[in-house]
């Protein structure tokens, strides 16, 4: 399997090729969408929905947690036990005690969540849920998920596969937040699920139902302005193969400012960043006519306030 096969499989199976219908909110946010700048979330449900409006990230189907790497992440409210209890250490006791204090702290209100200690951490038990609107945090107590735990570990495990296959166990335990011998188990107990793949040289694994479909991806047509946390699907880590870990540059015009790219028929041509509803691209390749219109569409039709095009 080629780097080129592996993304385009990722990029159609994150709807990043063909955008799901208006409506379809949980679909859109099936492996959680990321919220670490203002409203990425939102931006990268458009790239994945059709009639993507401004409230969609507080839509009632979703809800927001802190991801173990401290960052906030949109879910669906059936898969929140999926994104949290699948997310918890084996020894979960200390967790435990955490959401016994965070919860007390609440005492049974929404709160502004800065200054809690040990919000993030009990997030995982699935007891606390969080509400991030940019320029402040809220916190609230929510029933625990009736998931199993090792259920929850088994479908987080799936949908990783699913959706950033060709992976590894590593690859999975960093994304998870869990311990690598942790990690190691939950993959185990499903290796029967997986099927092993050549991935440039290096041993790596998909999901054996959707075996031929990795092969069979369709190309990737069109433009579509993804975040940052959506270019790791072509592969951050030294080699450039997997999600993580890694930050490895995908073009030349990327900074701090442009941190996200301007993806055309399948490839990352430049970089953008946004303040307000200006929307500043930065291109390391010409654009034909029809594609510097489709970049206008894409940017017109954000669901930000009086989005607008600067390009350079």
């Amino acid at each position: 399997m080629t780097r080129e096969q592996a993304v385009g499989y990722r990029l159609w199976v994150n709807h990043l090729i063909e955008r799901l219908p208006a409506g379809s909110q949980a679909v859109a946010a099936y492996v959680g969408l990321q919220d670490t700048a203002p409203r990425d979330a939102l931006l990268g449900m458009h790239a994945r929905m059709e009639g993507c409006t401004p409230g969609d990230w507080e839509h009632p189907e979703l809800i927001q947690t802190y991801s173990p790497r401290a960052a906030v992440y949109v879910l669906p409210v059936r898969d929140f036990g999926v994104f949290t209890l699948g997310r918890s250490p084996f020894d979960a006791e200390r967790i435990d005690i955490l959401a016994d204090r965070v919860c007390e702290i609440l005492g049974g209100e929404e709160r502004r969540g800065a200054g809690i200690p040990g919000l993030r951490e009990a997030c995982v038990s699935g007891r606390v849920a969080v509400r991030w609107d940019t320029t402040s945090l809220w916190a609230r107590e929510v029933p625990r998920p009736a998931i199993d735990v090792d259920e929850a570990r088994a479908e987080l495990c799936r949908r990783h596969v699913r959706c950033f296959g060709p992976t590894s166990p590593k690859v999975f335990g960093w994304w998870a937040g869990l311990r690598p011998p942790d990690a190691r188990i939950v993959w185990d107990r499903l290796a029967h699920e997986f099927a092993e793949v050549d991935f440039d040289g290096v041993p790596a694994w998909v999901l054996r139902d959707v075996e031929d479909l990795v092969l069979e991806a369709p190309q990737p047509r069109g433009v579509r302005l993804l975040v940052a946390s959506d270019l790791r699907l072509f592969g951050r880590d030294r080699e450039g193969r997997f999600i993580a870990p890694g930050l490895r540059a995908l073009t030349p015009v990327a900074d701090t400012f442009h941190p996200n790219g301007v993806l055309v028929d399948g490839h990352i041509v430049g970089a953008w960043g946004r303040k307000g509803g200006r929307v500043d691209v930065i291109l390391a390749e010409r654009l034909s006519r029809e594609q510097y219109d489709e970049l206008e569409a894409e940017v017109a039709s954000m669901p930000v306030v009086d989005p607008r095009l600067s390009i350079r």
